[in-house]
């Protein structure tokens, strides 16, 4: 990887990372906007119920905050 002489004025801040939904009846583990309806996806396919109770799941991580510089797409942590 070559150096490069970019002194990063152009930062963009990423989205965090969300938090994700469990399902209380079957554990599914999903991201909220990965579900398409309001209801576990996993208990309708196998029990043909719709079962609305998820308890958010945080991440273990601690809070990063993350930009990427549009010149040279370096991405800085803080």
């Amino acid at each position: 990887m070559s150096k490069t002489n970019c002194t990063h004025e152009k930062l963009v801040l990423l989205p965090a990372k969300k938090n994700r939904l469990c399902c209380r009846h079957c554990h599914l583990t999903i991201k909220e906007d990965e579900l398409e309806q309001d209801y576990c996806p996993e208990c309708y396919e196998s029990k043909g119920r719709k079962l609305y109770d998820f308890e958010e799941v945080r991440s273990h991580e601690k809070e990063i905050v993350t930009y990427r510089c549009e010149e040279c797409n370096l991405m800085i942590k803080c």
